[in-house]
Formats: structure tokens, sequence, C-alpha cells
């Protein structure tokens, strides 16, 4: 079970990443529902898409260098071609909230902008779950670890500390620690 201390230190690692995915979000999610406002006359549907299309990549630019830029980086085309797939299955949950509110409660471009735009809304709270998984999980990868930090990363900061100072005892971190780097 792990201590409160950990899940402090899990928040306070946690909060950055989710601060600026949310910052970024937001930026492209007032540019999304702005592309998606003057490109209704288009059809509702349609202009979801291409909102998607362009905040996608300005996303993909914005998460690749601020939010995840102390994660590994991998080849710039296996990360875009995730990243952009990620963001059509997010795009499928968008379109789809507007094509339900189109389709399935009668609502009409001419009449119900403002239906539209929650119904959009609640699309996009779905879909940002979704990415915000999905990227921490499989485009942007978390940095290697050389093999024995794992042993104490689930520690409380007590118990972490009492191990690593135990150099002198067989199998305690602090003995792998030295068998590694034997000063």
């Amino acid at each position: 079970m792990p201590s409160g201390t950990s899940l402090i230190e899990r928040i306070r690692h946690f909060a950055p990443e989710a601060i600026a995915f949310g910052v970024i979000g937001a930026g492209n999610t007032l540019l999304y529902m702005a592309i998606t406002w003057a490109a209704l006359p288009i059809g509702a549907v349609k202009a979801s898409v291409v909102a998607t299309v362009i905040t996608t990549t300005l996303a993909y630019i914005a998460n690749r260098y601020w939010t995840y830029r102390n994660h590994t980086r991998t080849a710039l085309r296996r990360e875009y071609v995730l990243f952009f797939g990620f963001n059509l299955v997010g795009m499928v949950i968008q379109s789809g909230a507007v094509a339900i509110g189109k389709y399935g409660f009668g609502l009409t471009e001419d009449k119900d902008k403002f239906a539209f735009m929650g119904v959009t809304v609640i699309g996009i709270l779905i879909a940002t779950v979704f990415r915000f998984w999905a990227y921490r999980t499989f485009v942007f990868l978390k940095p290697p670890v050389d093999g024995h930090e794992a042993a104490i990363a689930d520690l409380d900061a007590t118990a972490g500390f009492a191990e690593l100072s135990a150099e002198d005892e067989a199998g305690s971190v602090a003995a792998l620690d030295l068998q590694f780097d034997p000063r």
C-alpha cells in the first residue's frame, strides 16, 4: 500500500505535466472552437474534422517541446503517427458527439449553434481524458532507468533513505549502487 508521502510525490511529479497538457489543451480548445464556429457553414461534422486536423498539428508541437520535453525522444515519424492516430480516435469521439447531437437529437446548424458548441465541449472532455492517457502511455515515452532505480521507486521517503544508507547490507539498494559504481 503506497504511503502518503509517495502519493504526494507522485502528484508533485504528475502535476507539471498535467498543467502543461491542460494549458496546451485549453489554448487548442479555444482555437478548435473558433475554427469550428467559423466553419459551421460547411457542416458541423466537417467543421469538426477540419478543426481537429489543424489543432492536432499544433498540439503535437506544443506537447513534444513543452509538456513532454524531458521524455525520451523517439523518431519524429513514430511519434507524430501515433499522436495523430490517437487524435483521430479523439476526433471520432468529438465528432461522434456532434453527430449524435445532429442526427440523434435533430440539432441544426442554423438554429442550434450553441447546442452544437455544448455537445462539442462534452465530446472534447471525453476525448481529452483519452488523449492524455494515450500520450503518456504510447506516444511520449518516459525516460529509461538504468535498472536499479526501479527498486526504490515505490518505497516511501523514510524507507528509501534508510535503504540507501545501508551500504554494508547485502541486497540493499545502496549495495546495488556500489556494485554498479564501486567508487
